[in-house]
């Protein structure tokens, strides 16, 4: 049997508490997170609150108003989400940085429309519209119609049409587009 240790610092060595006794002469007294019992009672009484109190506690939260037409309910999950947040601890700066790599790639990702078909810069989509032929030169960070830059075909489709288009099908880049350009050629 081995004698008992009374060096306090082998004792932290070995993975026991300190005896050493802090500020207010408790050794237990560490830093810690809110109750969240607290937390909970908060997320709990948002439900209760009316919609122009929680876009107040938006305001205290975000220090912006909440975007425009953003659900009540959409609202308190928000809410709740920041109040937790802010008890528990948020993402860490590692999870951050991936997460903004993956979307980076994502975008990168949305050049490949159909899964078989790239885009490679230097292709050029042509389509008429309203007697009207309009081409899209393919460039590495983009798509250039009428000597402007844009970040997607949907926009350029958009611009062409003045209605919502989705991009790769109106310049008939998708398996659907295809298939009924090839069902209109049978005919």
């Amino acid at each position: 049997m081995k004698p008992p240790i009374h060096d306090p610092t082998a004792r932290q060595r070995a993975g026991e508490p300190s005896p050493v006794r802090h500020r207010n002469g408790n050794r237990h007294d560490r830093p810690r997170r809110p109750d969240l019992t607290e937390v909970e009672r908060q997320i709990a009484g948002l439900a209760n609150r009316s919609t122009q109190d929680l876009r107040v506690v938006w305001r205290q939260l975000h220090r912006t108003g909440p975007p425009l037409g953003l659900s009540r309910d959409l609202m308190i999950r928000a809410l709740a989400h920041q109040l937790q947040e802010q008890s528990c601890g948020g993402m860490s700066r590692a999870l951050r940085r991936r997460l903004q790599s993956l979307a980076g790639a994502s975008e990168v990702a949305a050049m490949a429309v159909d899964p078989g078909l790239v885009l490679k810069a230097g292709t050029t989509l042509v389509r008429q519209w309203s007697g009207h032929t309009h081409t899209v030169l393919v460039h590495t960070d983009g798509f250039e119609h009428e000597g402007q830059l844009y970040r997607s075909l949907t926009a350029i489709a958009a611009r062409i049409t003045e209605a919502h288009w989705s991009g790769p099908r109106f310049f008939g880049l998708t398996r659907r587009a295809r298939a009924l350009a090839g069902a209109k050629a049978g005919r």
